[in-house]
């Protein structure tokens, strides 16, 4: 095995993608392959009174016919969703089976399966399935969940967890004394990841080991494969999870799917490897969607603007089943960011997690992150436009100050590092904020509405559910070092970052160092997936450590070489020296010096316990509305952001730039809308679903201002999901600054063109209009 071209400068992966040489899940192709479709659900909610395959099974090419009862046998079982820590609580779940029996409680739902020799022919046959259904009513929308019937016998009242924080009656005390209160409701609307590669698979089934091999998109293998176990009966050590290229994830290829077990079931009985590729309409109804949260929040202040207590109302959207992260994700993370940048000490929270007849919900780029931040920003504002004060002044007003580093926060998290005020203070620099009163006059005089946005946020990243992380660095016959972790890359860079890092601290050639995340021939490995702003921070740190055992290691190889003790030599800059002589050998040659037939004496295995950072930035957002069309553009965005140690900067700006795009899309038209009235997902292709643009959001200015985290050795924060988690407040509070100014004092996302003006209309057909 060689390294890479050792002159090719950027992302590594990079070169594969644009010449057509990646490898996704169907380009994973095998003789005798046969391929799956799968019917499914066409009424959010009834019972099934019956099932007739009989046409279906005789139609050309149809090799199985599975449904429900023909897999009732199968040990399969639900996987349990993660419970947040520290709760007291546990999560009500309720059973998920991967082919619906008695009931499908939302459309799209598995009910059966169609296997032929062509994925034409499955398709065809899988529509000539007849299934008679008793409708039963359809549940939307989390207001509708507290007072319906209940979609599950074992979740009375459609709440399938609650839960507190923070001091309650602290809280109302600080409000009983308040100078003053603003209220907002907010709804962070829900959303499909849309990841370009659509949700698939290729399963293969080896008889002689009695194991399967499964091709198919994921974050991250071990964690895929446990699950995949649980729900499929299948001891772990017989799934060997393989997967090269994802085409985008944003949290929807953490977990398997209900259909993998299927495809598991048919790939044994019928002795032949089995293929199933989604098509984009089934993604939109089937794979995990996010947000889907009505936040309602108080803040209390007293006359000069000093912030007393913050109080936070969500009903979380769960959908008609649990996934593994929804809940944990949904109410851990607004009690990790709590009153967010602000010295607030009386915070209370309370969520709830609500069963729908939807799709269901689960970790999405941010994950709980955007809306917890979201919800105090937007009171913040809202102070500051009762109090007649300058947005930004009112935040720098009330900011937690750098000396004030590790806080302890009033609802139990406790933030690394930090420098908000110099956040603020740079943000209002770069943005020319106080030159905006200027640029709001020159778009008036061109009949525009011109709106400014601040979001001052905190996020965690990092942790994960398995308390630590792997890796290992393995050299090849000729000197290549092989680095392995669980993670699996969807977009971040990491063959080329790892790499970049292990041969600056072993001083060696980046060319001669290569990735290979979640190989299942490699060394088993433990870890996380790549989640939560997580893998260059935690597994790099990981490596870190496995680079200060090979240093170690390759000192006593090197002082055999120069016929030195090793306590007498020093290593700098990949080279190791006989301490006060010119005597020395590199590490380079001391790799090529040992290799050989068998493992290489500098082989090593690694692990580092898993820790929390705090990641943070200043981000603000101008927009300017057409008032007589609705239609918003933005007009200018600046980011500054702590994300601690800056590893790769390139890749450092390409996915805070992601970020804030994707929240950006989230703010302007991204929304899955069920009808109410049957519950048919009326937004399940991109001709109806709004996604971002390239002239959504112009070149942006993004400025490091970076506090090193002391919770790893590489000072690093993460930096996945910090655009998102600033792009939605920032957005949003520019939309409504600039509808304050035409009269409209409530408005809510999706600010669409049609929402826009409408809210226009309706603020100047009000009473008090003019």
């Amino acid at each position: 095995m060689s390294g890479v071209d050792p002159d090719f400068k950027g992302r590594r992966e990079d070169l594969r993608f644009v010449t057509g040489r990646g490898r996704y899940a169907n380009d994973w192709n095998f003789d005798g392959q046969v391929h799956a479709c799968f019917r499914r659900a066409d009424r959010a909610h009834a019972i099934i009174r019956s099932i007739d395959t009989s046409v279906a099974e005789k139609s050309p090419g149809v090799l199985a016919v599975l449904t429900g009862r023909d897999v009732a046998a199968e040990p399969f079982a639900t996987v349990p969703p993660v419970s947040p820590p520290h709760t007291g609580q546990d999560v009500i779940v309720p059973e998920r089976p991967v082919l619906a029996r008695e009931r499908v409680r939302f459309v799209g739902e598995e009910v059966a399966v169609v296997v032929a020799e062509t994925a034409a022919a499955a398709r065809d046959a899988a529509d000539l399935i007849a299934v008679e259904y008793e409708d039963l009513p359809v549940v939307i929308g989390v207001e509708r969940a507290l007072e319906a019937p209940t979609i599950h016998d074992n979740i009375p009242g459609n709440v399938c967890f609650e839960f507190e924080y923070g001091d309650r009656q602290k809280t109302e005390e600080a409000f009983a004394r308040a100078d003053g209160v603003v209220s907002v409701t907010a709804v962070s609307p829900r959303v499909a990841p849309t990841p370009m590669e659509v949700r698939g698979a290729v399963v293969v089934y080896d008889p002689d080991a009695d194991a399967w091999d499964i091709y198919a998109p994921n974050q991250g293998g071990p964690t895929f494969r446990r699950e995949l176990a649980v729900m499929s009966g299948v001891a772990p050590e017989k799934l060997r999870v393989r997967m090269l290229d994802i085409g985008g994830a944003f949290g929807a290829r953490t977990n398997p799917f209900p259909e993998y077990p299927v495809l598991m079931v048919l790939a044994k009985r019928l002795g032949r490897p089995v293929k199933f590729l989604s098509t984009r309409s089934e993604d939109f109804l089937t794979d995990n969607h996010g947000r889907a949260i009505v936040l309602r929040g108080e803040l209390a202040y007293d006359s000069k603007g000093n912030f007393l207590a913050l109080r936070t109302d969500w009903l979380c959207d769960s959908g008609a089943y649990l996934a593994v992260a929804g809940v944990l994700t949904n109410s851990i993370n607004g009690r990790f960011v709590g009153a967010g940048c602000y010295a607030i000490d009386a915070v209370y929270g309370h969520h709830r997690q609500l069963i729908t007849n939807t799709a269901p919900t689960n970790a999405y780029r941010g994950a709980g992150r955007p809306e917890a931040n979201y919800i105090v920003e937007r009171l913040v504002d809202a102070a500051a436009a009762r109090l007649k004060i300058d947005p930004l002044r009112l935040r720098m007003r009330n900011l937690l100050k750098k000396k004030q580093m590790p806080y302890q926060t009033p609802t139990g998290a406790r933030f690394d590092s930090g420098d908000f005020p110099a956040l603020a203070a740079k943000v209002r620099e770069v943005a020319d904020w106080d030159s905006f009163a200027a640029r709001r006059r020159a778009s008036r005089r061109n009949r525009k509405l011109r709106g400014i946005g601040c979001a001052l946020f905190i996020e965690p990243s990092g942790g994960g559910g398995i308390k630590k992380d792997e890796v290992a660095v393995l050299f090849d016959r000729d000197g290549t070092a092989v680095l392995h972790n669980v993670a699996g890359p969807s977009g971040q860079g990491h063959e080329t970052v790892f790499p970049e890092m292990v041969a600056r601290w072993l001083g060696i050639e980046a060319g001669r160092i290569i990735l290979r995340s979640g190989d299942p021939d490699g060394p088993q490995l433990v870890g996380n997936p790549a989640i939560g702003s997580r893998s260059a921070t935690l597994q790099g740190s990981a490596y870190k450590i496995a680079t200060e055992i090979i240093i170690e290691k390759a000192k006593k190889l090197a002082a055999d070489a120069l016929e030195a003790h090793a306590d007498d030599l020093q290593f700098a800059d990949g080279v190791f020296t006989i301490a006060g002589t010119d005597r020395r050998i590199t590490m380079r040659e001391v790799i090529d010096r040992n290799v050989g037939e068998g493992a290489h004496p500098l082989d090593t295995i690694a692990e580092r316990a898993i820790s929390q950072a705090f990641p943070s930035g200043a981000h603000v957002c101008e927009v300017e509305i057409d008032p007589d069309t609705g239609a918003c553009e933005v007009v200018r965005y600046t980011a500054v952001d702590d994300i601690g140690t800056v590893i790769n900067p390139t890749l450092a700006e390409g996915q805070l730039v992601g970020g804030i795009v994707q929240s950006a899309s989230h703010v302007f038209g991204e929304y899955c809308q069920y009808d109410p009235g049957d519950g048919q997902l009326i937004t399940a292709s991109f001709m109806d679903y709004c996604m971002a643009r390239a002239d959504l959001v112009p070149a942006m200015t993004t400025v490091d201002l970076g506090v090193a985290s002391p919770n790893n050795p590489l000072g690093s924060k993460g930096v996945g999901e910090a655009g998102s988690t600033g792009g939605l407040p920032a957005c949003m509070n520019a939309v409504m600054d600039a509808l304050r100014s035409a009269g409209v004092t409530h408005f809510d996302l999706p600010a669409t063109p049609a929402r826009i003006w409408a809210a226009i209309d309706a603020a100047r057909s009000a009473p008090h209009a003019g």
